[in-house]
Parts: C-alpha cells; sequence; structure tokens
C-alpha cells in the first residue's frame, strides 16, 4: 500500500484532555507510538493529522509492518459469561429495583466500571512548536 492508501483508512483516534500540561492529547491506538497535543481542540487534531503521516512516513520507510485499523465488524456486541446463581440473583434483583432489563443493567454498570478505571495514562512527550 502507498503512504496515501495508508493515511486514508480509518485508523481510531482518541482525544484526551491533559489535567496537568492543559491542552489535549491526540493518539492512534492501532499506531504504536503515534501520539501528539494541542492546546485546542482544533490545534490538537491538526496535529494529528500530521503526526499521524509522519508516523505512515517513518514506518513505510523503515519496512516496519502497519497494522490496518482494528475492524469493529468483527465484534458482534454479544459475549457469553458464566457466572455463579447467587451473582445472577443479585443482579436480577438490581435490575429488577432500577426497572430495566437484566442486559441493561449489566451494561450500566460495566460501562461504570470502564469510565471510573480508564486505560493507564498515555505517556507525554514534550509539546511540538507548532
Amino acid at each position: 500500500m502507498t503512504l496515501e492508501e495508508y493515511a486514508a483508512l480509518p485508523y481510531v483516534m482518541t482525544i484526551e484532555a491533559d489535567p496537568q500540561e492543559g491542552g489535549y492529547v491526540v493518539s492512534f491506538p492501532d499506531l504504536p507510538g503515534c501520539l501528539t497535543c494541542g492546546d485546542t481542540i482544533e490545534s490538537a487534531l491538526q496535529n494529528a493529522v500530521d503526526a499521524k503521516r509522519v508516523w505512515l512516513e517513518a514506518a513505510l520507510e523503515g519496512g516496519q509492518a502497519i497494522p490496518l485499523p482494528d475492524d469493529l465488524s468483527k465484534y458482534s456486541g454479544q459475549i457469553r459469561v458464566r457466572l455463579p446463581r447467587t451473582l445472577h440473583r443479585r443482579l436480577a434483583a438490581q435490575s429488577r429495583r432500577e426497572g430495566i432489563s437484566m442486559n441493561q443493567y449489566i451494561i450500566y454498570q460495566l460501562a461504570g466500571a470502564l469510565a471510573s478505571n480508564p486505560p493507564p495514562a498515555t505517556p507525554r512527550f514534550p509539546r511540538p512548536n507548532h
């Protein structure tokens, strides 16, 4: 593939506020080490376009394998989980009290747990002088 073909692929981009430095940090989880930052969301997004292109150029020039974007179509959104009967009973009772299905209750609890336990912090690098 060419640089332009890779650049056009739909790589997932994450944007996080940087509470220590201020501004925003942008990364591409499918492109290890590809991250940048900016004082505003707009500048961070513009820097992200540049960072992605530079990362891809360096990988191509160095003969490095470039991962393709993660394909959401391979995730069905369904999992099967075996759990103790006592936990099943507690989940059923709590979802009834909340007036929602057990499936909705479990999704609510998982989303809350993920939100309160974010992934490890992205390594910080000096801000580009843009």
